[in-house]
């Protein structure tokens, strides 16, 4: 311990003498340490790039609740979404390879590929794949790949029964089912999976030695943060969950020192030594905004934002008269962001092991530092305005509220059990166990339950684990008019993973 405090002021002592007339680095590590308790995050990991070097590199709070081991800049958190930046970088060194082009036809690698119309199906290309525009509304399809063992071209051959939630490239629906699209393309194109790509492609070149894609490899790295769901106030220590499979929407496990790295090479136009990975082109293409949202011109912001959307695997803005390259990422007990704003050369990442993590504060707080902006406590502002957001969401209390005690269900406990079938997922099996029904998802063991009666023919879904998404949920069976089993419905309020798309269908 003696020796890491020891290195850290040394570091420091660095950044001082470097930096000291422009940014009061004890002041940054200590709003962080307050950001961090203020917001209760069991731990969280800050990196910040600033002319091509790693200036800032420090951890807050612990790796597990309830054990003291503490995290660096070197812990290891699963980046999510933060990925996603990394595959639209690995199509674009395929396009500069004349492997494929921006403009080919998804089905010209992936001929099963198909969507819910005949001709979004024809014309989807590479570039819709990343920009979220195909139609599909905002993580439509999760509830097929979450936690489940399907393979990607599985997952891919499902896709077509998801209903469009706007017309084709008329709106932004964030989609990582066309994410894992993108990696089997990349598969297929290569030869090589998307983990090997990016391994051969990026990570060795950057020497990004603490990244990786596959949890066989998480312990014998050693410093790594366990993901943590949050329960009754209370933060839960969970299980990695294995995203090898589809890595491309978000796979990436990595640390700040590395994502550090990765930023440098970002705002050195896709240059590392002397080698050129991404051309001046390829830039310019991922960065360029092919997917615009709606900014309010009619009234100030606090950005000065005049204009957002999201270009392959970024979102882009302009901040301050600058422009902002970023993404977020959300894995199982675990937030991420990485900023970058390229004009200045300055990047932050975030990386954390909690559901409540001040990730957008604390990058928001750096940036505003190193920009000589107004001094502001985001972490505090936006603390509240999440406080405000928790307690008005009065989903789960208002199904709570309407349950409708002292009913029975309209059938003997056996008439339930059967095999429904769900035309985007497969089978979920009803078995009776003990006296009680029991509720399995054949791809995917870890959504396993027990069914408690609720009201009529509604139950309450009790997890056998804890779930970082979603806690409560009811599945309601339905009935035809002789009182005979024909499916079920699923209610799980939670703004990530929809159950309520499975729609299964009574098989026997």
């Amino acid at each position: 311990m003696k020796r890491i405090i020891s290195l850290y002021i040394l570091v420091l002592s660095v950044i001082f003498s470097a930096h000291s007339q422009k940014v009061d680095f004890e002041k940054l590590d200590a709003y962080f340490g307050k950001a961090a308790s203020d917001w209760g995050v069991p731990g969280m990991s800050v990196g910040i790039v600033k002319d091509g070097e790693i200036v800032f590199s420090k951890g807050y709070g612990v790796l597990e609740m309830g054990k003291p081991e503490k995290p660096d800049g070197n812990t290891l958190y699963a980046i999510a979404s933060n990925s996603k930046a990394f595959t639209s970088s690995l199509i674009a060194m395929l396009v500069q390879e004349g492997k494929l082009n921006w403009d080919d036809k998804v089905q010209k690698y992936l001929p099963y590929f198909e969507l819910y119309d005949p001709f979004v199906s024809r014309e989807t290309t590479i570039k819709d794949l990343l920009c979220h525009r195909v139609g599909l509304g905002t993580f439509s399809g999760d509830v097929i790949w979450y936690k489940s063992g399907l393979t990607s071209e599985e997952i891919i051959r499902r896709i077509k029964y998801l209903p469009n939630q706007f017309n084709f490239r008329d709106g932004f629906g964030y989609s990582n089912v066309m994410y894992i699209t993108a990696g089997e393309v990349i598969k297929t194109v290569t030869g090589k999976t998307w983990g090997e790509n990016l391994q051969e492609r990026i990570l060795i070149p950057l020497k990004m030695d603490r990244t990786f894609f596959s949890l066989s490899k998480l312990t014998g790295k050693g410093n790594f943060a366990m993901p943590h769901a949050f329960e009754e106030e209370k933060n839960i220590p969970i299980p990695y969950v294995d995203w090898e499979e589809i890595g491309a929407l978000g796979g990436i496990i990595s640390s700040v020192n590395d994502i550090g790295k990765w930023m440098v090479f970002n705002m050195d136009n896709g240059i590392t030594g002397a080698d050129t990975l991404l051309a001046s082109t390829s830039i310019n293409m991922l960065w360029k905004i092919h997917n615009p949202f709606l900014v309010d011109q009619t009234k100030p912001n606090e950005s000065k934002t005049h204009f957002r959307g999201y270009g392959l695997g970024w979102s882009l803005a302009d901040f301050h008269g600058r422009l902002r390259v970023s993404h977020t990422g959300g894995y199982d007990g675990m937030i991420s962001a990485v900023t970058m704003i390229p004009g200045e050369k300055l990047g932050v990442v975030v990386l954390t092991n909690g559901m409540n993590a001040p990730t957008t504060a604390v990058t928001n707080y750096v940036l505003n530092t190193f920009l000589g902006l107004e001094e502001k406590d985001w972490a505090a502002q936006m603390l509240e305005q999440n406080k405000k957001r928790q307690a008005g969401d009065k989903r789960i209390a208002g199904r709570i509220e309407k349950q409708v005690k002292g009913t029975n269900p309209s059938l003997p406990l056996e008439k339930y059990a059967g095999n429904y079938n769900s035309l985007i997922y497969g089978k979920i099996e009803v078995i009776p166990e003990n006296g009680k029904l029991r509720l399995y998802f054949e791809h995917t063991p870890d959504l396993s339950a027990t069914l408690e009666h609720w009201h009529y023919d509604v139950w309450k879904i009790n997890w056998d684990k804890t779930q970082a998404w979603f806690t409560f949920g009811t599945v309601k069976f339905n009935t035809n008019n002789n009182l005979e089993i024909t499916g079920m419905d699923f209610d799980v309020p939670n703004d990530d993973i929809f159950f309520e798309e499975l729609k299964a269908v009574r098989e026997n």
